[in-house]
């Protein structure tokens, strides 16, 4: 059985000033910890599977960034944030669109309508899953995309149950004009993406 991982409460939020005492080592401590949980799909796209501790940081760099220190503006960042929480059947990920060219990025998010939805994950031989894409606002128009997704996978129980006792997990995109597959994720990055399922 699955347990749902734990949702950020305020109660786990540094204030601005223990933040700024702490910030230095949490940020160390989160460049590390999204090396395992980082996918590249090509040059160009890239999936960070998010979990408790990069939204934790994320909150906080947030507040810090904007000053934030009022009850009901803690609370809408907590909102905001707590659903890319994985919930013990899912992966959830931010997935980015990157160019560093201004016209090629015009150019490339203009021919990659719909890729959000042609991202797929897949354990072992079970079928592929697409993700539930941008659930807190629609991202993208007929005429572009965003070059920010926010990707929901959904596991069945036979896919958790595979996955926990070490199946092999491939992600890729096939969209006409971006097409990549990982095969296999490197063991590190597979045990890292397990943990969100417990």
């Amino acid at each position: 059985m699955t347990t749902t991982m734990q949702k950020l409460t305020r109660e786990d939020l540094y204030t601005l000033e223990a933040y700024a005492d702490k910030r230095a080592q949490m940020r160390a401590r989160v460049i590390a910890h999204k090396k395992n949980r980082l996918v590249n799909l090509g040059e160009h796209i890239s999936l960070m599977f998010e979990d408790r501790l990069t939204m934790h940081y994320q909150i906080q760099e947030m507040l810090r960034i904007e000053r934030i220190f009022e009850a009901d503006a803690i609370q809408e960042e907590l909102d905001a944030y707590n659903p890319l929480i994985p919930d013990g059947s899912n992966w959830k990920a931010t997935m980015m669109l990157q160019y560093e060219d201004v016209v090629e990025r015009k150019r490339a998010l203009s021919e990659l309508v719909g890729v959000e939805q042609a991202v797929w994950v897949q354990v072992s031989d079970h079928d592929r899953v697409r993700p539930v894409c941008d659930e807190d606002l629609d991202r993208a128009t007929e005429e572009k995309t965003s070059s920010v997704h926010f990707l929901r996978f959904e596991l069945n129980p036979a896919m958790v149950a595979d996955a926990r006792q070490g199946a092999r997990v491939a992600v890729g995109v096939d969209h006409p004009h971006a097409t990549f597959v990982v095969d296999s994720l490197p063991a590190a990055v597979r045990d890292a993406l397990v943990e969100d399922l417990s």
